[in-house]
C-alpha cells in the first residue's frame, strides 16, 4: 500500500479521472523499470494480464495498493502526474514479484509485511532525493534510509494486526536482509 504525501506539501492539485489515470497506466506499462518488473514475474512464473493494474476511484488517503491474487489499484483521484502513476506501478509491482517469488509470504504477518514495504520503498524510487525535496525533507545525509524507514512505517502501521510497536519491531527485526535485498535487479535502481 502507498500512502499518498501530505496534500499541504504537494505544489499542485491532486486528482484526474479513471479514464485520464488509465491511459497514463497504459504509458507506465512502456517505461524501462515497469517492463523489467513485468518481465522479472513472467520469469518467476507470475505473469500478469491487462487486468492485472486498474483505475479506480479511492475512498481512502492512499496512491494505490496491492491486493494478493487480485492486482493492483492506482488510485485516480489522489494522483495528477504520470511520473506519480509510475511510481504507484513501480511499488506495486514489487510488492506482486515479492509476493509470487515468496510461496508463504502472509500479508497479515507484520514481518512479512514490513520485508516488503522496504524494499518497494527502496527499489522503486519512492525515497529519491528529489521526491524525498519536494516532500519538504531537505537532510543531505541518510534521508534515502529515514524516507524507506518513515514510509514502511506508515504502511506496516497501516495493517490492523500492526500496532506501532510491532511495526518497529517488526522492521528493526527484517531491515538488514530486506534493506539489501535489491532482486530482481543486480543492484538498487
Amino acid at each position: 500500500m502507498e500512502f499518498t504525501d501530505d496534500p499541504s506539501q504537494n505544489p499542485h492539485p491532486i486528482g484526474m479521472t479513471v479514464t485520464e489515470c488509465h491511459n497514463m497506466i497504459q504509458q507506465s506499462l512502456r517505461t524501462p523499470m515497469v517492463k523489467s518488473l513485468k518481465e522479472h514475474l513472467e520469469k518467476a512464473g507470475c505473469g500478469i494480464d491487462d487486468n492485472f493494474i486498474k483505475a479506480v476511484h479511492c475512498n481512502m488517503n492512499i496512491s494505490g495498493g496491492y491486493v494478493p491474487g487480485k492486482g493492483i489499484t492506482v488510485c485516480s483521484n489522489e494522483l495528477s502526474t504520470q511520473d506519480e502513476v509510475n511510481q504507484v506501478v513501480k511499488h506495486e509491482l514489487i510488492h506482486a514479484y515479492d509476493e509470487c517469488r515468496a510461496a508463504n509470504l502472509n500479508w497479515y504477518n507484520c514481518a512479512h509485511q514490513a520485508c516488503s514495504e522496504i524494499r518497494a520503498n527502496k527499489l522503486s524510487g519512492d525515497c529519491h532525493f528529489k521526491r524525498e525535496l519536494l516532500r519538504g525533507y531537505m537532510k543531505l545525509k541518510g534521508q534515502g534510509k529515514e524516507c524507506v524507514l518513515r514510509r514502511s512505517m506508515k504502511s506496516v502501521m497501516a495493517n490492523p494486526n500492526c500496532s506501532q510497536y510491532t511495526a518497529k519491531a517488526a522492521i528493526d527485526a527484517v531491515w538488514d536482509r530486506c534493506y539489501n535485498d535489491t532482486a530482481p535487479f543486480d543492484t538498487a535502481p
